[in-house]
């Protein structure tokens, strides 16, 4: 009787034991982080990617889905893209539906917008896991923060410039564009375009270049906590403004219904040949380059106050949908996009200098001499800027629109940059304030 007690004690004892082990143990397969079963699976999985731009970012990125295929062959990526517009206007009723592809190219100024709507997933647990960071700045890393999460991952690095066409700046009689030019010297240059019968630019993008503008006097755009505009001086919006009307009323900048007929960067005066040169970020100067055909320049943008204006801009983001199954393998695409050779071979900082260290040596001697150029320039923008700041907030996508419409109407004559400078405060800080 005694030892058959000591016996079904112990049995009890053992399996005790072995359901005290069973409790600690997580089930293979699993990720607390992000809920879904990726991790050591074979499974076949399905991510859909969603991008904007041309047709030749269509054409690598499908290079470079196939080249992740191939490596990784138990995922299958569907590819949705279209042009910038069309992007925007597609991805918001996706957005409502709870319905975004797992992988999404997201721009600075909708960023906080989807964020804080909850549509984007935080990035941080992948860090370290399934997307490497040890070739990458933190301050690099820093431009996708929102509140205390990563919900962007920077696929580039841009800064803006004077992109221009240094043959047709000597027929104008300037020889070169010197590197701490003012924005007196630019309304001179643009006059002797006009004398020499072409135009020395077509025109600023007007949210862009107001915040460059603004960043030259100690101000920007918005607001660090985005809460409404981030300067109180109106004279600067009508300074600004005042300067680009004066270009198109004296014949220096085209039209609004001259360039209203621009189909496309083909139809540019620079690339026709009609003009000197366009402003845009760094990452269309190949582009720009390869379209025109002939050795381009890029000069930095005018001053004075230029380092304070000029800052590092993530070219744009790819961020993962909060509403995707498959995070861990959204993550591990992001991550063959920023980190692998091959990969990056085919995109050749199209999407902007690449942000990995160990990618930019790679590609010294893989780009082309309009590459490099931008490579140079960034460099030398790495020396000659200063922090970006706070990404812009979650309404900002219709303060551009209102900035644009209030832009166009200036260049019309229609309403005065006082008016002007009065509507977009009043408008915009009720925007904002919303």
């Amino acid at each position: 009787m005694k030892k058959g007690l000591v016996f079904i004690l112990g049995m009890l004892l053992v399996f005790g034991l072995v359901a005290c082990g069973s409790n600690d143990k997580t089930p293979a397969g699993s990720n607390d982080q992000s809920g879904n079963d990726d991790k050591n699976s074979d499974e076949e999985v399905t991510l859909r990617i969603a991008w904007w731009g041309d047709q030749t970012r269509h054409d690598y990125t499908n290079e470079v889905i196939k080249l992740f295929q191939e490596k990784n062959p138990n995922v299958k990526v569907e590819a949705e893209y279209a042009s910038w517009d069309d992007y925007w206007q597609k991805l918001a009723p996706q957005a409502a539906a709870n319905e975004l592809p797992d992988i999404i190219q997201m721009d600075l100024s909708y960023i906080s917008q989807y964020a804080k709507n909850n549509q984007l997933a935080d990035l941080k647990p992948y860090f370290g896991e399934q997307i490497d960071t040890s070739n990458i700045a933190d301050t690099i890393i820093s431009g996708g923060e929102v509140g205390d999460g990563v919900y962007g991952f920077n696929a580039g690095v841009n800064a803006l410039g004077f992109n221009y066409d240094p043959e047709m700046l000597k027929e104008i009689g300037v020889d070169a564009i010197p590197e701490d030019w003012t924005w007196d010297d630019y309304q001179e240059i643009s006059a002797k375009a006009k004398d020499a019968g072409i135009y020395f630019d077509t025109g600023m993008k007007a949210d862009v270049f107001l915040n460059y503008y603004l960043r030259t006097q100690g101000k920007r755009l918005y607001a660090e906590d985005g809460s409404g505009l981030g300067y109180d001086d109106d004279q600067l919006f009508v300074d600004f403004f005042t300067m680009l009307k004066g270009q198109v009323d004296n014949g220096l900048t085209p039209t609004p219904d001259y360039l209203a007929q621009l189909t496309g960067i083909e139809d540019d005066p620079v690339v026709k040949q009609e003009g000197v040169g366009i402003w845009q970020w760094s990452n269309q100067f190949v582009g720009l380059q390869q379209v025109a055909d002939r050795p381009m320049e890029i000069a930095p943008m005018p001053g004075p106050g230029a380092k304070d204006g000029l800052f590092l801009k993530p070219s744009m983001f790819w961020s993962m949908s909060e509403n995707s199954k498959h995070k861990e393998a959204a993550a591990q695409f992001i991550d063959f996009f920023i980190n692998d050779v091959e990969a990056n071979k085919l995109i050749l900082g199209e999407r902007g200098v690449p942000v990995s260290s160990e990618i930019k040596e790679a590609l010294k001697s893989e780009v082309s001499d309009a590459q490099a150029q931008v490579f140079d320039y960034i460099e030398w923008a790495e020396e000659n800027s200063s922090p970006m700041g706070a990404p812009d907030p979650t309404q900002a996508g219709q303060v551009i629109e209102l900035l644009d419409s209030l832009s166009e109407q200036m260049n019309y004559g229609e309403i005065s940059p006082e008016d002007a400078a009065k509507n977009f405060r009043q408008q915009a800080e009720s925007i904002l304030g919303n």
